[in-house]
C-alpha cells in the first residue's frame, strides 16, 4: 500500500504542479486575464494545456504532495507564473498610458468608460489603444509565444524550491520605468503638436484680446487632437513590435531562456 500510494502521488504531482504554473500565468496575463473572461474558462483552459504539456515535461524529483515544502514548491509555481502574466499586462498598459496622455492633452478625456480588462472608469482613448493593442497581440500570435515560453520554463526553471532571483525581481520592477518611458515617446508627437496650437492661441489672444479664447479654443484643439489621434495610429505597429520585444526579452530573463529573437523583424 505504501508503494501504491507513493506511486500514485508522483503521478497527481505531475500534473498538479505544472497546474499552478499555467493557470497563475492564465489568471493574470492579457486578454485571458481580463474580467472578460470567466474564471470557468480559463480553469478549464488551464487544465487542458496541462494534460497536453504534462506528458512532455522532465521529469519530477521525488515530492511528497502532504508534506509542508510542498507548499513552498507550489508558492515558487505561482509566482513564475504571475511574473509571466505581469509582463503582458505591462506590454497593454503602455498603449493604456498612451491613450490617457493623448486624451488628456487633447480635451478627449472628459469622456470616460468602463475598462473591460480591469473594471475602473478610463478615458475612452485609452481604452480604445487598449483594443488595438490586444487585437495586435493577438494577430502576432503573442498568446502562443507565451504558452511556448511557459512551457520551456519547465527545463530552465524546473518544479522545485527554486524559483525567480532577486536580480530577476530588480528586472521586472525597472521594466515599469519603461513602460513610462515607451508610452511618453508614443505621445511626445502629439504633446508637442497640442503645444504648438496652445502657443498659438496664446499669441492670437495677447494679439487681440478681443477674441474669447474659451470659446474658440476649446473646439479648435478637440479637432485637432482628432486630426493628431489619426496620425498617431499609423506608426502604432513599429510601436507594438519594439515594447512586446522589449517584454519578450523581459521574460527570457526572467525564464532563463537562450531567446534569439529578431530585433529588424517586423509585423
Amino acid at each position: 500500500m505504501e508503494i501504491l500510494f507513493a506511486e500514485i502521488s508522483q503521478a497527481l504531482a505531475a500534473y498538479l504542479l505544472p497546474f499552478f504554473r499555467i493557470s497563475s500565468m492564465l489568471m493574470v496575463m492579457a486578454v485571458f486575464g481580463a474580467n472578460t473572461t470567466p474564471a470557468r474558462v480559463r480553469l478549464l483552459l488551464s487544465v487542458a494545456i496541462t494534460v497536453a504539456v504534462a506528458p512532455v515535461l522532465p521529469p519530477l524529483p521525488e515530492i511528497d504532495l502532504i508534506a509542508f515544502s510542498t507548499v513552498f514548491i507550489i508558492a515558487q509555481q505561482i509566482i513564475v507564473g504571475v511574473a509571466m502574466g505581469f509582463v503582458t499586462l505591462m506590454v497593454m498598459q503602455t498603449f493604456v498610458l498612451t491613450g490617457q496622455i493623448i486624451g488628456m492633452q487633447t480635451s478627449l478625456g472628459f469622456a470616460s468608460m468602463i475598462d473591460p480588462s480591469s473594471g475602473q472608469q478610463t478615458p475612452v482613448v485609452g481604452n480604445f489603444f487598449l483594443l488595438l493593442a490586444t487585437l495586435i497581440f493577438l494577430a502576432v500570435d503573442g498568446h502562443l509565444l507565451m504558452f511556448k515560453m511557459l512551457v520551456a520554463s519547465f527545463e530552465t526553471i524546473p518544479i522545485s524550491m527554486a524559483g525567480i532571483s532577486i536580480k530577476n525581481y530588480w528586472e521586472l520592477a525597472n521594466w515599469g520605468g519603461y513602460m513610462f518611458g515607451a508610452a511618453l515617446t508614443m505621445s511626445l508627437s502629439a504633446i508637442v503638436a497640442l503645444l504648438m496650437i496652445n502657443l498659438s492661441f496664446g499669441v492670437m489672444t495677447r494679439a487681440s484680446p478681443q477674441l474669447n479664447i474659451f470659446s474658440i479654443g476649446f473646439p479648435v484643439t478637440m479637432v485637432s487632437g482628432l486630426f493628431i489621434l489619426w496620425l498617431t495610429l499609423s506608426p502604432i505597429m513599429a510601436h507594438f513590435s519594439e515594447v512586446w520585444l522589449s517584454g519578450q526579452l523581459l521574460m527570457c530573463d526572467l525564464l532563463h531562456l537562450q531567446c534569439q529573437i529578431d530585433r529588424s523583424a517586423t509585423y
